[in-house]
């Protein structure tokens, strides 16, 4: 097993958001010799957790997007505060940050998109109908009379005898996809049924697979049929980036992305298919098969949009507490520092997408953490606490690390990510996400046991969470990890029980999250 366990480097992670855990006690290591016992430390500051979470929310960070004035008043913050917690830099040169070459595009008015079918054109409305954005380095995204072609879920898993594609050419054509996976929706007596995750989320459902898939057969564009079970959220986070989007500069030789990639609205598209003479709903049931075949929807897409493109230098932040006997092993801690930047104004008037759970309120549990592991006796192994850029365009700031990492992936012995949590109140569970993804499990179940809590597996797995954070990065490079995300669900309060956990979870999906 490639991770030598220390659980000192797992018991000071602030499950809930505001609880100070107990220290859990030591798994042997691996290495010769006795195990770490870890000396009392200064417990974590839930004081000192919300004042950098006001700081990195308030107005003034104008909502942390990349490359502005937000990362200019971020990264001096974060490193402040990275300096103050006692680590030391661990970027590039010696200094406190890796670059991170990018482009920034963002949909420009006037746009059109349409569709064309029995010799009629129908307009969509952006952001209404349609959400699009691109992350190719253009200066106008047209297309004019692509060909769209249905293609199911969209997913080639040779490994569990699935093709939706079956040949099809999609050179020059918009692909037209569904949301999740083929056994998604499925009964227990339906054929496919256990074939992928059931109501898991594997990889194959979701939309970063699906956009990079069809970029791989050479289509021009792709679509994915918007439903909130499905995709986990609503269509007011599809939209809230309003066109804009984010890229890491591509090396030579590079896949390119399709031209324009997005979502459709579910009542459109069941508009669109039902001209074209199919009923949406029939042929969602012909794609749970393994015989189903890509069909042409006899209808063609358009769009010319003017693009505002433009090349930013991001950074990710990076501080480090060199070990005291394997200082070439590394455990990292994640989070991420951007949040979604300025768009327009909410019910209230506002303006600014502050990020505060997501993910200031992360960054400030990872510095508390670093803070109580500098404030006593050095652990065997380095640590690494990282605050990536990009996370919400795609983990593009943790992704580019993965490419060019600056401790390798071979030495990184675990990966501990904290991103969006969960801050109603205390609970009596730990949530697992991604249960059999990582080897670290046993020693999550035994530092909730050390606490006098017990692990629960994800409520919603349908959400995919286990893909939609930056630790995911590094476990596609074999980087055991384990990820603290309270969109996962099933928090069992301790006032109110898991009635409560959910109601909290609803109303912060559907009122704050990507919002506020």
């Amino acid at each position: 097993m490639k991770f030598h366990a220390l659980l000192l480097a797992l018991s000071p992670v602030p499950l809930t958001a505001c609880a100070t855990p107990a220290t859990a006690p030591l798994l042997p290591a691996d290495h010769n010799g006795p195990p770490e016992i870890p000396a009392p430390v200064p417990e974590i500051s839930a004081e000192r957790m919300s004042e950098i979470t006001r700081v990195l929310a308030s107005d003034e960070f104008q909502g942390r997007s990349m490359g502005g004035p937000g990362e200019a008043k971020t990264i001096p913050y974060l490193i402040e505060q990275f300096k103050a917690a006692g680590l030391e830099p661990a970027g590039e040169n010696g200094g406190w940050t890796q670059t991170v070459p990018m482009i920034r595009t963002k949909l420009q008015p006037p746009m059109s998109f349409s569709v064309r079918q029995n010799g009629k054109a129908f307009p969509l409305r952006f952001p209404n109908d349609i959400y699009l954005s691109t992350v190719r380095p253009v200066e106008r995204a047209r297309i004019a009379n692509a060909p769209l072609v249905f293609v199911g879920y969209g997913v080639t898993a040779p490994e569990r005898g699935w093709d939706d594609f079956k040949g099809v050419d999609l050179k020059g054509k918009v692909a037209v996809f569904l949301v999740n996976d083929p056994d998604f929706e499925a009964s227990a007596s339906d054929p496919v049924s256990g074939k992928f995750g059931g109501q898991t989320m594997t990889f194959y459902g979701r939309w970063v697979y699906k956009f990079e898939e069809a970029a791989r057969r050479g289509a021009i564009g792709a679509l994915i049929v918007h439903d909130t079970p499905g995709a986990g959220y609503g269509w007011n986070v599809v939209q809230s980036a309003a066109g804009e989007n984010f890229n890491i500069v591509l090396p030579p030789g590079a896949q390119q992305p399709v031209l324009l990639q997005g979502w459709i609205q579910g009542p459109v598209a069941t508009e669109m298919f039902k001209r074209a003479g199919y009923d949406l709903a029939e042929l969602r049931r012909k794609a749970r098969t393994a015989e189903f075949k890509p069909v042409d929807l006899k209808a063609s897409f358009s769009a010319n949009a003017p693009v505002e493109l433009e090349r930013i230098t991001s950074r990710n932040v990076l501080g480090k507490l060199t070990g005291s006997r394997f200082p070439n092993e590394t455990v990292s801690y994640g989070g991420h520092w951007d949040a979604y930047g300025i768009g327009p104004a909410d019910a209230q008037g506002r303006t600014v997408r502050p990020g505060a759970a997501d993910d200031a309120l992360g960054l400030a549990a990872m510095i508390e953490i670093a803070r109580k592991f500098s404030a006593g006796p050095r652990p065997q192994r380095t640590l690494l606490f990282a605050a990536w850029t990009s996370e919400e365009r795609g983990l593009l700031g943790s992704e580019y690390y993965a490419q060019h990492p600056l401790y390798p992936h071979e030495t990184m012995v675990a990966n501990l990510t904290l991103d969006t949590l969960q801050f109603a109140g205390p609970v009596k569970d730990v949530v697992l996400i991604g249960k059999g993804q990582s080897e670290m499990e046993q020693l999550l179940a035994d530092a909730a046991k050390a606490q006098g809590r017990y692990v629960t597996p994800e409520g919603h797995p349908e959400r995919g969470l286990f893909y939609r954070a930056d630790h995911f990065t590094l476990a596609k490079r074999g980087v055991p990890v384990l990820l603290n995300m309270a969109l996962a669900g099933a928090y069992d309060f301790q006032n109110g029980g898991r009635q409560a956990g959910e109601a909290w979870l609803s109303e912060f999906t559907g009122k704050c999250y990507h919002q506020t």
